[in-house]
């Protein structure tokens, strides 16, 4: 378990005491998990700060960084909650130990890289009290640099196919879409991007959270699907937009992001198909997985070769340790929700038919 060192808000007095967050007031807790990204916070927490929405607080879950960035909340933003770990505990771990010490009943987990429009929370907030069945949701993401651009990370809400291959309404592979409003509808998905991500705490904690052991990439996919293996939705809302500049953890040039992209999507169906569909695709990726590797190794990118080997080493030496997990599911593996899985093979529609937009897709094959 984590030590949190500093649980406190600045206090501009000059007390350095604890201070809870007003329950009369505060519905939902905006956090920022933040790790050596001193810039940024100073760059976009300004815009967060004036969102306009009554009853929230900005938190900023510092994950032991050695730049200055736990100076920087406390002196310049002391309306900012601040919770400092004491080592950098990645994406998901920093997130579960932070969120551990709120009380509001909702939670946004925004990256530090994303700028907000001041009415991008009362959408979201809106569609998630709607329905108590709604278990998260998700903005519009645009691209920082081009405005008119849907954004990697989660354009207007994120789908898989029969082979559990993510994309996004508006992102198929590396193709991104211009923003036309085409895709502007609220929609149920099959999940939202960790970028910015609105959640219903009770659902969050009683799942579990974010795998830890992913450590980076898909655990946002994970945590969805979990909450639709227990029956709720998940919806994309584009009234509300942000702006994601992108880049996240690793270089999409990075091995070590094939790497765990790799090893973490053989965890995901692992832990979330029920066993007969999981033989079928499991059997599939394994050829798939394959293919890629030759088709990287023909690009001259061997070490993108090397590390789709060692994802499928890792995964098989723990294959027990992921298989557990599947046991100790707190909801049934049911799928029995398949709001935003499309009943094709992404790669087939792509690479052989060249499609390229998410609306070329064949509506029929979706399994809503």
């Amino acid at each position: 378990m984590s030590k949190v060192t500093d649980l406190s808000t600045h206090n501009p007095k000059g007390k350095n005491e604890l201070l809870l967050p007003d329950m009369s007031t505060n519905k939902v807790s905006i956090v920022i998990l933040n790790y050596n990204t001193k810039a940024l916070l100073d760059q976009f927490l300004p815009g967060v700060l004036e969102t306009n929405y009554t009853g929230f607080e900005v938190v900023v879950a510092d994950n032991a960084s050695q730049d200055g960035s736990a100076d920087l909340v406390r002196s310049k933003y002391p309306e900012v909650k601040l919770i400092q770990l004491d080592q950098n505990y990645g994406f998901a771990g920093g997130y579960n130990k932070a969120l551990a010490q709120l009380n509001t009943p909702y939670w946004v987990l925004l990256n530090s890289d994303v700028e907000v429009d001041p009415n991008w929370l009362e959408p979201l907030m809106q569609k998630m009290e709607s329905d108590n069945n709604i278990g998260a949701v998700q903005p519009k993401i645009l691209d920082y640099e081009n405005r008119n651009m849907l954004e990697y990370a989660g354009a207007s809400g994120g789908f898989i196919d029969k082979y559990a291959y993510p994309f996004c309404r508006g992102r198929i592979f590396n193709e991104l879409e211009a923003d036309n409003g085409q895709y502007n509808e609220e929609r149920k998905v099959f999940w939202a991007t960790g970028a910015a991500l609105l959640v219903r705490a009770e659902y969050y904690t009683s799942l579990g959270g974010l795998d830890e052991d992913f450590f980076a990439h898909m655990e946002e996919i994970d945590l969805c699907w979990r909450l639709k293996n227990a029956g709720k939705e998940v919806w994309v809302c584009p009234d509300a937009h942000v702006y994601h500049m992108g880049g996240g953890t690793l270089s999409s040039l990075s091995s070590r992001k094939t790497f765990l992209n790799f090893r973490n999507n053989l965890a995901l169906i692992t832990k979330n198909l029920p066993f007969g569909q999981w033989l079928r695709v499991f059997s599939v990726r394994l050829i798939l997985d394959g293919i890629a590797g030759c088709k990287f190794l023909m690009d001259g990118k061997p070490s993108h070769t090397l590390a789709i080997v060692k994802a499928h080493w890792s995964f098989f030496i723990r294959f027990g340790f992921w298989w557990n997990k599947r046991k100790k599911a707190p909801a049934p593996i049911s799928f029995r929700n398949h709001d935003g899985m499309f009943d094709l093979s992404l790669i087939y529609q792509h690479y052989a038919k060249g499609v390229r937009h998410f609306s070329e897709l064949d509506s029929t094959d979706s399994l809503t």
